[in-house]
């Protein structure tokens, strides 16, 4: 078998360098909350494929799941020749999704698909050109969600130019000084300077913002949104590609804003590891585009489908909900201790929902610190714990284990992130 180092000089030679890799290293095998790579080496994951394995690596329910559908059929194109499964997932997740209008849902392959169609709807909805979203998002890596993404490192650069239809407002985040009456006032101020809220189709927001630091808008910022978008007939829609099934303590984030979005877009953990993403919309809404409008050769796999339906019966079973709360308390108070014990590990802010758990490194004068954040990612890796950074100046640590982890293995890994907390900042 070759070694990380070999398989490390093929991939600089046959992957382009836009594809960028957190760490040198390529998996062997997973289970549950660890990797093992080539060479054998251990790892506890604390990111989960970028919060894509909720129920863990090659969960045992869901890989049967998969293989009896594999025996049946792999493909057919829903388009084609549709099939029970996508019908019988469309069906929960229309009962599942917060608020009380009748759904209707739309499968797709990823989060920057789900989001463009999201979009397409709104605007077939309203017969409105443009769409507001927010600084620190992050939507997806297509040309047009590019463009709603609000970071322009490395999302943006070279890529231009971007549709012209989008404008951003600031999100609400204490962090970096934005109240949530910032916000909601440049909103204001766009309506007056750019755009008529008459133009608007959608305002695209994430419940919890996740490439943007894992911060949070309040219930009462969400009531004024609805207010604003029910007074102008704006779509509403939650990016809940990140933050859905599970990850916040709850099915879908948008159950704990106190409003009803119009539309909801989902992927990442939504299968289990497996490429499926959804819209999933008040029906009068969703039925907008006309027939041929919608839809994909891949989208809705019968695979990735089937991996979901398994994904449903897992959380309910396992009582995910409930272990997403405890997982990110028990981080809560371990960064907490660490913070109040160990002032010098320069650790600010902590902030989480559910397991959905972020906390801000900063330097002896208490402005981001990016420089140690990259070296304790690297540390982390080299003893054994895979963490991911985030936020709009590269300084906060993003937790998104499994929420499948075992008592023991989030014990470890917590331990393992305070032994490199503390080599880094030369504490140990």
């Amino acid at each position: 078998m070759m070694t990380n180092n070999e398989l490390l000089k093929r991939r600089e030679q046959a992957v382009p360098r836009g594809v960028a890799t957190a760490y040198p290293i390529f998996a062997e095998h997973a289970k549950n909350s660890e990797l093992w790579d080539v060479e054998g080496n251990r790892y506890i994951d604390f990111v989960g494929g970028i919060s894509v394995l909720n129920t863990g690596h090659s969960h045992p329910a869901i890989n049967q799941a998969v293989s009896q559908q594999i025996e049946k059929f792999s493909h057919t194109a829903f388009q084609v020749v549709a099939y029970e499964a996508y019908i019988e997932l469309a069906e929960k997740l229309n009962k599942l999704a917060p608020g009380p209008t009748p759904k209707k849902t739309i499968f797709l392959s990823t989060g920057a698909e789900a989001l463009e169609n999201a979009v397409k709807i709104s605007r077939a909805h309203t017969q409105r050109p443009n769409v507001i979203s927010f600084i620190g998002g992050f939507h997806g890596r297509t040309i047009f969600t590019s463009g709603m993404t609000g970071k322009n490192e490395p999302y943006k650069t070279g890529f231009g130019p971007f549709p012209g239809e989008i404008f951003h407002v600031p999100f609400p985040a204490a962090t970096y000084g934005v109240s949530e009456s910032d916000s909601l006032k440049a909103l204001s101020q766009l309506f007056k300077a750019s755009i008529s809220p008459e133009s608007v189709a959608a305002i695209v927001i994430e419940p919890v913002q996740g490439e943007g630091g894992f911060h949070a808008a309040s219930r009462e910022f969400f009531q004024s949104l609805r207010t604003l978008c029910d007074d102008h007939g704006i779509c509403l829609v939650c990016d809940e590609v990140q933050t859905c099934f599970g990850r916040t303590g709850t099915l879908f984030a948008s159950e704990q804003i106190g409003i009803e979005p119009d539309l909801i877009t989902a992927a990442k953990s939504l299968a289990g590891g497996y490429p499926l993403s959804a819209v999933i919309g008040k029906a009068a809404i969703m039925d907008a585009p006309n027939p041929g409008g919608l839809g994909g050769t891949y989208s809705g796999s019968p695979v990735a489908c089937a991996a979901a339906l398994a994904v449903i019966e897992v959380i309910e079973q396992s009582q995910l909900l409930a272990r997403s709360q405890a997982i990110g308390e028990e981080l809560a108070c371990a960064l907490i201790e660490l913070k109040s014990t160990l002032p010098a590990l320069g650790i600010g802010d902590i902030r989480h929902k559910g397991a959905m758990f972020a906390f801000d490194l900063l330097d002896s004068q208490g402005s981001p610190d990016a420089q140690k954040t990259k070296s304790l990612l690297w540390h982390a890796q080299q003893n054994g714990l895979l963490l991911l950074s985030c936020g709009l100046y590269g300084n906060t640590i993003r937790i998104m284990v499994p929420l499948t982890v075992s008592d023991a293995i989030l014990q470890e890994g917590i331990t393992l992130l305070a032994n490199s907390l503390k080599a880094v900042t030369g504490t140990a």
